[in-house]
């Protein structure tokens, strides 16, 4: 900071030092004035010395605000505001004044901005609430028409159209899951098998068959969640698999007590390149352009909630044949451990 003042400050540095080198000049040519080389040397110094201590001073003085601004953007609390060192200064008294008026306007923006989104939550919140009533009566008349000839096909596009919906009213949920999260002991391979039955029509469109451990796997994890995590990795890896592949769910535990669970397919794989960014939003890849249906968001949502669940979520693939999607508990929830 000192290097900083100085510069700010070189037009009154050169400003003294070119008026004494002017006085020295006009002693030296004065044959009037009967003053030494000594006393001129003399006079130099202390003038040099007062103007060094009244720099010192000056500098402290003047850059007291400054210090304490730097400090206070080191931290940078929540109620910033308050921590504003004192004024001594006009201009710093304007620089409060201008800090507290952007606070204030910043945070009448973010007030308004929480509004909208809330707002626009409710709304979407209210829509898929009231699609799912004629969903549902769909699913009614399908299940009452089973011996239809195309009534599987008609059931396989329900599903599309109600994952989509039930996607979007989790998107809709996820900032604030905090408030809707509860730790239970669950048996997550019955969470998987209920999330593939929901899926068997579109199974079945596709003749892909299900391999599934079936011994009860205990976790302690948020059942919901859980369930729309599987959901993403499960609706992943039947849209991408080829029509007659086969779909895997396996469980697994290490020698940490860490529970896992893996979700692989036999589809076209993720390139190495690619991998770092499956989890970005809207990321599809050269496989989800090729399959048009995809929006890149069932890896992200899924991402997300993992993270807020405290749960670890990666992928793997050879780049070449199959993608395992591995969900990884942690023995102690670090979500809730970080709540309490």
């Amino acid at each position: 900071m000192l290097r900083t003042y100085s510069a700010d400050r070189r037009s009154w540095i050169a400003l003294y030092l070119g008026s004494l080198s002017l006085t020295d000049l006009l002693l030296f040519l004065d044959q009037g004035l009967a003053i030494s080389a000594i006393s001129i040397g003399y006079l130099n110094v202390l003038l040099l010395a007062i103007f060094i201590l009244f720099f010192i001073w000056r500098y402290r003085k003047e850059t007291a605000y400054s210090r304490s601004l730097n400090h206070l953007l080191k931290e940078l609390p929540d109620d910033w505001q308050e921590g504003l060192p004192e004024a001594v200064f006009h201009q710093e008294a304007i620089m409060s004044a201008l800090l507290h008026s952007i606070d204030s306007s910043y945070r009448t923006r973010m007030a308004r901005m929480q509004e909208f989104v809330h707002a626009e939550q409710n709304d979407t919140a209210a829509w898929v609430h009231e699609v799912k009533t004629p969903l549902t009566a769909m699913k009614l008349l399908i299940d009452a028409n089973r011996t239809a000839p195309e009534i599987w096909k008609i059931e396989t596009e329900w599903l599309r159209v109600h994952l989509l919906i039930d996607q979007q009213l989790y998107i809709s949920r996820l900032p604030s899951i905090e408030a809707d999260y509860v730790l239970e002991e669950t048996d997550i391979v019955r969470l998987a098998i209920e999330e593939v039955r929901q899926l068997m029509p579109w199974c079945l469109e596709k003749n892909i068959a299900i391999e599934i451990d079936e011994n009860p796997v205990e976790v302690v994890t948020d059942q919901k969640w859980c369930r729309f995590i599987l959901r993403q990795l499960l609706t992943n890896a039947v849209k991408y698999s080829p029509t007659g592949g086969t779909l895997f769910v396996q469980t697994s535990s290490d020698e940490t007590g860490h529970v896992s669970i893996t979700v692989a397919d036999e589809g076209p794989g993720i390139p190495a390149h690619e991998m770092p960014r499956i989890f970005d939003r809207g990321f599809t890849g050269n496989t989800g352009r090729i399959q048009h249906a995809a929006t890149g968001l069932g890896l992200y949502l899924a991402k997300q909630a993992a993270n807020k669940i405290g749960v670890h979520l990666n992928g793997q693939s050879d780049g070449l044949t199959g993608t395992q999607m591995v969900i990884t508990f942690p023995v102690e929830n670090e979500f809730d451990a970080t709540r309490k």
